[in-house]
């Protein structure tokens, strides 16, 4: 049997902002720092608009898969989720709205041009990983056992 990683620690921060609180944060951020270094990506736009709708995409599959599943999408309050959802979107990542998040800052970022706003989508990505999907983890595999842990083991966290 694989090794289990240890419980998180709750911090005062785990589990309080909800995730699309901290990508509207994260983007008035990205739009109010100063641009450092230009990127200048031809057809720039292109691609954020692509970025965009994967994650746009991503976003909205994970949530109807949760409604689909009749569970909550409350993030605050994993513990509350009476079904595993492992079908649909959640057969190739473990959180495609938080991809989806992901791919939508990076997006911003990209139309924005600015290299400052492009650095905060990983630590956005750092924060949720910490403060977010490991306490999610921990309490889906309170919640459900082995059969989250068989997930976990067969379906990767982002991609």
């Amino acid at each position: 049997m694989p090794a289990q990683s240890p419980p998180t620690k709750n911090s005062w921060l785990s589990l309080r902002i909800p995730p699309v609180a901290l990508c509207a944060l994260c983007a008035i951020a990205m739009w109010l720092l100063p641009s450092v270094l230009a990127i200048a990506i031809p057809g720039a736009w292109i691609i954020a608009l692509v970025l965009a709708v994967i994650g746009g995409m991503l976003c909205i599959a994970g949530l109807l898969a949760f409604r689909s599943a009749k569970t909550t999408v409350n993030p605050i309050h994993p513990a509350a989720s009476t079904a595993l959802v492992v079908r649909g979107v959640y057969r190739w990542t473990r959180n495609p709205m938080y991809l989806g998040f992901a791919l939508l800052l990076l997006a911003f970022a990209l139309w924005l041009g600015k290299l400052s706003a492009l650095l905060a989508v990983p630590l956005f990505m750092a924060y949720l990983q910490h403060f977010q999907i490991r306490p999610e983890e921990d309490a889906l595999r309170q919640r459900f056992g082995a059969s989250f842990d068989t997930y976990r083991q067969q379906v990767r966290r982002w991609l």
